[in-house]
């Protein structure tokens, strides 16, 4: 009986109905790829995209064949409304492209270019 309970089989309202975890608010996921030719960029930029509460699932170096970019690209891998104003917003910079990829399990990714100068607060 403890262990049902526990596990919201109580028989109460909403009994039967399972919560996934972010349904209520949708949250934007993004990957950070660094295209600017500057070191440590993916890492500046996945910080500040968390601070405005977006969920980064990796940050690396962009592919070679992508090549360095003067400019911030967010490629919008899944259509939802204002993903990529969200992440332009947070970041500063950047020209949004849809680019549907259903393979890709996010809603955007985010090829930093030489344009993106971050605007971290440092912390000791």
């Amino acid at each position: 009986m403890v262990g049902l309970a526990g596990c919201g089989g109580g028989g109460g309202a909403g009994a039967g109905t399972l919560r996934v975890p972010g349904e209520s608010s949708r949250r934007v996921t993004v990957e950070v790829l660094n295209a600017s030719g500057r070191s440590g960029l993916a890492r500046s930029g996945a910080r500040v995209l968390r601070q405005a509460g977006i969920d980064v699932l990796s940050f690396a170096n962009a592919p070679a064949a992508v090549g360095t970019l003067d400019s911030t690209r967010i490629v919008v891998r899944r259509p939802a409304a204002g993903v990529g104003d969200q992440v332009r917003r947070a970041l500063g910079v950047g020209r949004v492209i849809v680019q549907t990829d259903t393979t890709k399990l996010l809603d955007a990714s985010v090829f930093l270019g030489a344009d993106f100068a971050p605007r971290l607060e440092f912390h000791p």
